[in-house]
């Protein structure tokens, strides 16, 4: 646990506190997958297991030292929600939390920085593989984490080449999905969990992920700023870079299209704005 004094608001030293801070939960998490999981639905009906709170609390131990305030998933589900200003962490401890229940490693830790309703800095780590990816000013990496220790940082960057792939969600399907592959000469669909989607984009292993069911801004605020630093766009369908700090709306994203550059995204997203009508 960190109890040092409080650290410097660089970005630099904010994303290694960052990182640190996810690799102190994705230990958490494991501790719990290595067992039987235990879980039970939330008020939205989503699954939440004792590894999610747990790993929040960690996070939020990690980085009280900066006192920037932090938007945590499992706090908003409480009632607790700090007053954010234009700084302030947005945390999801457990993204993917059905596939944590399947067991197939598909979810990941997200922690995001965002100033002025936009993330600048962001962490998505996969717990069961510690596969890692990071993103700021300085750009996007790949690195491994491996017994609780973060690898060499490769740079990693989006891939326009056609033809496209697109990311497709494994748990939440739509049916205007197959009409936006065909309008967008879609060569493959690459399925996967969680917050993994954006980092798939970012390492150029696809190029498209459209979503068309509902997001909270803990879902994809580390994602988006890890595709932004690698040089992708998110956009929502009526063109604008999705934003943060929609308390008012419960901080729920509306529909988006992530794309690995901004040509693409508003291509896409103008396509889904068409098939949704």
């Amino acid at each position: 646990m960190i109890t040092a004094e409080p650290l410097s608001a660089s970005q630099d030293s904010l994303l290694t506190l960052a990182l640190k801070a996810a690799i102190a939960a994705a230990g958490v998490i494991m501790d719990v997958y290595g067992r039987p999981i235990n879980a039970v639905s939330k008020a939205d009906g989503s699954p939440v297991t004792e590894a999610d709170a747990a790993a929040e609390a960690i996070i939020i131990e990690h980085l009280r030292p900066t006192g920037i305030p932090v938007l945590g998933e499992e706090s908003v589900a409480a009632g607790i929600i700090p007053q954010l200003g234009e700084r302030y962490f947005v945390v999801d401890p457990l993204d993917g939390t059905k596939e944590f229940i399947k067991r197939n490693g598909e979810f990941t830790v997200n922690i995001a920085l965002v100033e002025h309703g936009v993330p600048i800095m962001g962490v998505v780590l996969a717990p069961a593989t510690g596969d890692a990816f990071i993103g700021d000013v300085n750009g996007a990496f790949y690195l491994v984490v491996a017994n609780g220790k973060a690898g060499e940082r490769q740079p990693i960057r989006t891939s326009s080449a056609e033809p496209l792939r697109i990311v497709a969600s494994r748990s939440h399907g739509h049916a205007a999905l197959a009409d936006l592959c065909d309008c967008l000469a879609v060569e493959k669909d690459v399925s996967v969990g969680s917050s993994l989607k954006f980092c798939l984009l970012a390492r150029g292993d696809a190029q498209i992920y459209p979503r068309f069911t509902p997001t909270c801004e803990w879902d994809t605020a580390a994602g988006q700023a890890v595709l932004e630093a690698a040089g992708g766009a998110i956009l929502t369908l009526d063109g604008e870079r999705l934003r943060y700090g929609k308390q008012d709306r419960g901080f729920l994203n509306p529909f988006f299209v992530a794309a690995a550059d901004l040509t693409l995204a508003q291509r896409a997203a103008r396509e889904m704005h068409r098939i949704l009508g």
